[in-house]
């Protein structure tokens, strides 16, 4: 039994597939994934771009090859991303074969789109002979006529027929190593069409709120639909669609799973929206904090807040408390116990030392027990 039910999420049972050394669905972590603005045919701006998200922590990149320089670029992409690179096609069976050879991980596809059956049957041969998952990518913006003549709009059911069909033909050429994704900019479309598909397939599902705009509607929009999904526990690799900076979608993403508990990296702040009660500048402190601790990738958990009436209780649950106290004089909680005073020093500096020396002996005590482990099996 959960000492905390209220907390648990059960994930949906699933199928596990692999995109290159990355596991996705069954019991591996939920992935974080975004997708490069460059030029493709650009390598070294779409590779610049891809190791700005791989610092970020991105597990997967997608890139669109619309044509073939941008296929013809792939090869050297591929061999300099440390991340699996998904290559996004549309139309032209040609670009996903291309893709596959040049070493993509995956293929973005609507089957549908692709063309005849022996032209699905080719890109399926690739996919097998190079090892290739792919994602089938339903897009509300992009229905095939029928089913938007048939439905008379996007709805739910027509994107889940969509998909469903769509997995078929893939089914039908014997290849299972695929995912799905049922997009819309519409939250309440987005999240039925998610929900309906969950129960028709076990299949692992790409999560992502299209075109959710810019970066503050757009991670509210993105935070209210996924969020809602994976708190019901659907969902195994998600996307945040952003009109920005792409590395914002990363660490967008990290923020959602960790406020669901189902994935932590880096430094959790738990802070104070500040008031007249705040014995220290909140609002600057927490800024100047997040930038120099955007290097730390060890989950942990520090709460900055900025007098006592909720300090020593939000402390008491972090690894890090610090609560604003009279006269300048402020209060540090290291476990969740009282530990030492702050007077007239610099509180960004003192936290960010705090931070990196628990960092340290986090990661210590990992590769300490890594070893352990490791001797163990040998002795075995």
């Amino acid at each position: 039994m959960s000492v905390r039910p209220y907390r648990d999420i059960a994930r949906r049972k699933c199928r596990q597939i692999k995109v290159g050394a990355v596991r996705v669905g069954g019991d591996a972590p939920i992935t974080v994934q975004s997708m490069t603005n460059t030029l493709t045919a650009d390598a070294k701006a779409t590779i610049a771009q891809i190791q700005a998200l791989e610092a970020a922590g991105a597990d997967i990149v997608r890139v669109s090859c619309p044509d073939e320089e941008s296929t013809a670029a792939m090869g050297e992409i591929v061999r300099a991303a440390k991340v699996p690179i998904v290559a996004d096609i549309h139309f032209h069976y040609k670009r996903a074969i291309e893709a596959a050879k040049a070493g993509a991980a995956c293929l973005r596809i609507n089957p549908g789109n692709i063309g005849s059956a022996d032209r699905v049957k080719e890109v399926v041969k690739a996919a097998k002979d190079h090892g290739c998952a792919m994602r089938i990518g339903v897009n509300a913006g992009s229905l095939e006529r029928e089913l938007l003549e048939r439905y008379g709009e996007p709805c739910p059911e027509a994107m889940v027929e969509s998909a469903l069909d769509h997995a078929k033909i893939l089914e039908d050429n014997d290849f299972f190593e695929f995912k799905i994704s049922v997009k819309a900019s519409d939250v309440f479309l987005a999240v039925a069409a998610y929900q309906g598909l969950a129960d028709a397939c076990d299949y692992p599902l790409h999560l992502g709120i299209t075109e959710a705009g810019g970066f503050r509607s757009g991670t509210v929009k993105s935070s209210i639909g996924m969020g809602s999904l994976l708190w019901a526990g659907i969902g195994d690799t998600i996307r945040v669609s952003l009109s920005a900076d792409p590395v914002e979608e990363i660490k967008v993403g990290f923020d959602i799973l960790k406020s669901l508990n189902l994935r932590h990296r880096g430094v959790n702040i738990i802070s104070c929206p500040s008031c007249a009660r705040q014995q220290y500048e909140v609002i600057k402190t927490v800024e100047r904090l997040e930038q120099r601790i955007a290097h730390i990738n060890t989950p942990m958990t520090v709460s900055v807040i900025g007098c006592v009436v909720n300090g020593p209780g939000e402390a008491r649950e972090t690894d890090i408390g610090f609560t604003g106290g009279g006269n300048g004089t402020h209060q540090v909680y290291i476990a969740g116990v009282p530990h030492h005073r702050l007077k007239d020093a610099d509180i960004v500096d003192h936290l960010v030392e705090l931070i990196e020396k628990k960092a340290a002996e986090i990661e210590a005590a990992k590769a300490a027990a890594a070893a352990a482990s490791g001797a163990k099996t040998a002795a075995e």
